[in-house]
């Protein structure tokens, strides 16, 4: 049996320590995490910020007290120090300044990643926050319940940043959406749903700033935000909303272990690391991107719960390997639902595939369905010309056609032809679809 040290407990760490817990009760486990609480659910921010949801009760699924009944030693509100890998040892402070050291024989680093702060001048003023931790979401919250808090720049156009441009406006403030790309999503999806995503926040009041550059936030006489400039204005705003993107959180390490380009470190299927006895789980590790097959950087908690699911199993002696990932995405704006998974066009063409496109766009029911319980869908399938093997797909409606992206996941990760859709089973009934699939014509249609 080992005793095993785990730094970080959200969604990674969580996973991993109850896959070790529940299935390897012999083992000792102390947790490390410089947070108050564990579990916390930030892709559901938005919907308690923007009041969709009652409140933040039911974004938490994990306590200090769920590991602490399983036997785990738990530190809270302790920052690790360092961790020195040839004794095996991991230094750390908890809040009351009392230093702790912890041996162990195997690691697990879930340390997550970090919101990207951009060097520019105004982002220290008051009424500038960023999106992250449970405590990010309260302090948005809080400054959106302020009167005078009138206008809110909200600064990157990936998920988080429309997410929270959605919450806002629900509270009514007047919103303002600035991104450097042409549209908003640009990383996951093509322009054919993109634009319908810059139409539907159009038509609810947010602002739309696209190819603008935020150079500074300019500040009041009273040190708080007073207007936001980019290469193309002023603009007076009293709160900005950072959500730029993320960066792991990989400086405990140091030099020590071998990293990706942008600093994650690098894991193998079995999420071990490049020193013995070391493994690396969620936003602060790589994973392998089936699409392009190779190692890649994709921070989703649902890759960060696999990966602690993986992590758990091999430190604990059951050598089990990752399946690796499609990079599986949804959003809901405004009733705008978008799903994806693997590459859209532009980033199979940057990976080097000869890509193309079948695309399709029906109506989800067939047309003596009432429009009242119908909607139209449209549907994009990327895939290489030389191989066939599908690299992508993309899906938008009003409906709910999320459940259809699992199938493309799978044929991405099983390296499916698109010939081989075209001839899927897919049955038919009105109350859910039409005879001919919009899945099954896409398919049909690919000449490429």
């Amino acid at each position: 049996m080992s005793k095993i040290v785990l730094i970080g407990a959200n969604h990674a760490g969580t996973a991993a320590a109850n896959t070790i817990l529940d299935n390897y009760p012999g083992n000792e486990v102390v947790i490390f995490d410089r947070n108050d609480n564990i579990s916390y659910l930030g892709c559901g921010t938005a919907l308690w910020v923007g009041r969709q949801i009652s409140g933040y009760g039911g974004l938490f699924y994990a306590n200090r007290g769920t590991f602490e009944a399983k036997k785990a030693k738990v530190h809270m509100e302790t920052e690790v120090t360092a961790v020195d890998f040839n004794a095996k040892k991991v230094a750390a402070r908890d809040k009351s300044g009392k230093d702790i050291i912890e041996t162990y024989d195997k690691l697990i680093l879930a340390t997550g990643s970090l919101p990207i702060i951009p060097k520019i001048p105004g982002l220290d003023l008051d009424g500038v926050e960023y999106v992250k931790l449970f405590q990010d979401g309260r302090k948005i919250d809080s400054l959106l319940d302020k009167k005078e808090i009138k206008n809110v720049a909200v600064v990157g156009a990936g998920y988080i940043g429309v997410e929270l441009a959605e919450a806002v406006r629900r509270r009514g403030k007047e919103v303002l959406l600035f991104e450097a790309m042409d549209t908003c999503l640009s990383t996951y999806y093509d322009d054919w749903f993109t634009q319908d995503m810059d139409k539907v926040l159009k038509e609810n009041g947010i602002q739309l700033h696209l190819g603008e550059v935020v150079k500074e936030v300019l500040p009041s006489t009273a040190g708080k935000v007073k207007a936001i400039v980019t290469n193309k204005g002023n603009f007076p705003v009293e709160a900005v909303i950072m959500a730029i993107g993320f960066r792991p959180n990989t400086g405990l390490a140091g030099t020590e272990l071998e990293t990706f380009p942008n600093g994650a470190y690098k894991v193998n299927l079995k999420q071990e690391t490049s020193w013995k006895d070391v493994y690396a789980v969620g936003d602060c590790a790589t994973v392998f991107n089936n699409a392009v097959g190779q190692s890649a950087y994709i921070a989703l908690a649902t890759n960060a719960v696999r990966s602690g699911v993986v992590a758990g199993h091999n430190a604990c002696g059951t050598a089990i390997e990752s399946a690796g990932v499609q990079g599986s995405n949804g959003i809901n704006i405004f009733g705008l639902k978008m799903v994806s998974t693997g590459l859209n066009l532009a980033a199979a063409k940057n990976a080097g595939f000869d890509a193309v496109y079948t695309e399709y766009e029906d109506w989800q029911k067939p047309t003596f369905i009432a429009e009242s319980e119908n909607a139209k869908v449209k549907l994009r399938i990327v895939y290489d010309r030389k191989s066939r093997r599908v690299l992508g797909a993309q899906m938008a409606s009003t409906y709910d056609v999320s459940m259809g992206i699992h199938m493309f996941s799978l044929a991405i990760a099983e390296k499916v032809t698109i010939e081989k859709l075209a001839l899927l089973d897919i049955f038919f009934l009105p109350h859910f679809n039409q005879p001919y699939n919009y899945i099954t014509m896409a398919a049909l249609s690919a000449k490429d």
